[in-house]
């Protein structure tokens, strides 16, 4: 019987598996699982005044409750079998329901008031989130109680609501217990004016939300959403915020934003020894660690902790087959079942190759970078493109290599600028955040103002001694025959097939053998996912936006792409000798170095 399961101590077991390395997970189920243990014995401690308490009891409630359900679909529902939580829904479950404020204005109140679950397809987040829900709308002492369940589209919110609404239906008893009523779009409790329902998009002010979940939270554009139900939950003593989602190609989105910023505080940057006590969120996140070969079933198994219960590991084993066989199906099958957030489905370029360059002695900010001692004097091409003057106009610097070609110990060392006017950034979402991280360079009014990118090259010569400007004579003539008269050594550098191929392919090769290094800055990965470009038939390509998708910018990356462009062509003494001149570098040889 479930009622006989010791839930607090399978969650300790879990996470004691994950920590010894018995059961595989990747490095964010490690770190929290080790996290989760460390407090337990921080809580026992009444010296260490850890402000929290594992209350057993709590952690049990809601998986007790979850474990009376039905299954609402597949085998399982046929034969009216119900839901067994697995040892890692157990520790989910206990961990953020199980602590809770010890003293103080809060005791007794839970601690976290988010959780954010991240992983694959088939791993039975849905049906989970349901039961969370109805234990929310039912059993969690909330007077009034409202659980949303909200998505983008109306399809997407029904993936949650509909299998609680099939699981009250399938069980008289919690109807008779909890006087619920089912109506075509609402579970409600009559007696207080509970209801649970489905939201789409954002829904404005009104609600008073005790509970909302937001399914497939990488599909939403902006956190409007989320941002509403946070908002209306002010009026409750704890509410909970359920975001699940599996991985996608949105990297400027909210989701993706709010998963980077979770990792670091996992990992304990910014702050000493972990994330800080008084965070609110309850991050997790199934998928595998940067090192794991992507085909080998240790990879299916860190990344899908529901294998061979709600997803087989015959069917996992046949997608990853298929993504081996067939590279256009890599993307898909990394992202929806191993939870690797990719790029653009038609992306010409790796993101995780490129993400693999990012080099800890190279700043995020590329202002950061110019205080470097030991870039001063370094040889360097300075790539502009200024294709739009009211989007991102793009400032890419290129520090050469001091030895004759690049190795992994003398790389080529890459950082951006991205000018963007005030009016611009005050209307899209991504910006607003990257400019809150102090990552772009922001100029008053409605257009970029060119003369900011003048004194920035001003600025770039008092450290570095710039061998090149390359721009496109079509975009940004005035500027560059001020810089010429300023001494800058600007080049031609015209939009062609011609110019850009090779470029573009070798960047593709030195970001496959690191020969590139980065600060991993945000902003740039995400141009780099939207660059498109399909061999013709001479194979030659050309960077391109995705069809249709004139949001998506990729300025930055045809400014580096012209920098390597020009320093491929630069046959001067006084320029160091490109590798990728070598005919024995090439694309292949990259991808075995």
């Amino acid at each position: 019987m479930s009622e006989a399961r010791d839930y607090a101590g399978i969650a300790r077991k879990y996470a004691s598996d994950v920590c010894s390395g018995k059961q595989p997970a990747g490095l964010q189920i490690r770190l929290q699982c080790r996290r989760f243990l460390d407090e337990l014995k921080l809580s026992r401690n009444r010296a260490a005044k850890f402000p929290f308490v594992f209350d057993e009891d709590a952690a049990a409630r809601p998986c007790r409750f979850i474990e009376k359900l039905p299954h609402s679909k597949g085998k399982w529902a046929r034969t009216k079998e119900r839901l067994v939580l697995q040892p890692w829904q157990v520790w989910i479950i206990c961990t953020t329901f199980g602590w809770l404020h010890k003293a103080g204005a809060q005791k007794g109140l839970r601690r976290f008031r988010r959780l954010f679950l991240v992983v694959p397809r088939k791993n039975g987040k849905s049906a989970i989130a349901a039961g969370i829900g109805l234990y929310m709308l039912c059993a969690d002492n909330e007077f009034g109680a409202e659980v949303y369940s909200g998505a983008t589209n109306e399809k997407q919110a029904w993936e949650v609501f509909k299998p609680a609404r099939l699981m009250v239906d399938r069980t008289p008893a919690l109807k008779r217990r909890f006087g619920i009523e089912l109506t075509a779009k609402a579970i409600s409790r009559i007696q207080d004016g509970s209801k649970f329902e489905t939201i789409i998009g954002d829904p404005g002010d009104g609600q008073s939300p005790s509970c909302s979940i937001h399914d497939e939270y990488h599909e939403h554009a902006d956190d409007g959403q989320v941002d509403t139900m946070v908002t209306g939950m002010g009026a409750r003593d704890q509410p909970l915020q359920l975001l699940i989602t599996t991985a996608g190609d949105n990297l400027a989105g909210p989701c993706y934003a709010l998963i980077q910023e979770e990792r670091k505080k996992l990992a304990g940057i910014g702050h000493d020894g972990g994330p800080p006590l008084d965070d609110e969120t309850l991050f997790v996140e199934y998928s595998i660690d940067e090192a794991d070969d992507w085909k080998s079933e240790t990879a299916l198994r860190k990344a899908n902790p529901n294998a061979d219960v709600s997803v087989s590991m015959d069917f996992l084993r046949a997608r990853q087959r298929d993504a081996v066989a067939t590279p256009r199906k890599a993307g898909v099958f990394k992202t929806k079942h191993l939870n690797l957030w990719v790029s653009a489905k038609a992306a010409y370029f790796d993101v995780e190759a490129w993400r693999k360059c990012k080099d800890p002695e190279v700043p995020e900010r590329a202002r950061d970078a110019l205080k470097l001692e030991w870039l001063r004097g370094r040889k360097a091409i300075v790539g502009l493109d200024m294709a739009s003057k009211v989007d991102i106009a793009a400032v890419e610097v290129l520090v050469l290599p001091i030895g004759e070609k690049a190795t992994r110990d003398d790389p080529y060392i890459r950082f951006g600028f991205y000018f963007l006017p005030a009016d611009t950034v005050a209307d899209v979402p991504h910006y607003q955040g990257w400019d809150s991280q102090n990552l772009l360079d922001v100029t008053i009014g409605n257009i970029v103002d060119y003369d900011e990118i003048e004194d920035l090259l001003k600025e770039l010569q008092q450290v570095l001694e710039i061998v090149a400007v390359p721009y496109d004579p079509f975009q940004a003539t005035q500027l560059s025959t001020r810089l010429a008269k300023e001494g800058f050594p600007v080049v031609e550098y015209r939009p062609t097939v011609l110019n850009f191929s090779e470029p573009m392919k070798q960047l593709d090769a030195a970001m496959r053998a690191r020969l590139i290094i980065h600060g991993g800055d945000p902003v740039m990965e995400w141009e780099i996912s939207n660059v498109v470009g399909t061999p013709d038939k001479k194979d030659n390509v050309y960077p391109n936006k995705p069809d249709g998708q004139a949001h998506l910018k990729i300025d930055n990356p045809v400014a580096l792409m012209s920098a390597i462009g020009v320093h491929m062509g630069q046959e001067e003494d006084e320029v160091p000798a490109s590798p990728w001149d070598d005919p024995e570098f090439s694309i292949s040889g990259a991808d075995e170095a």
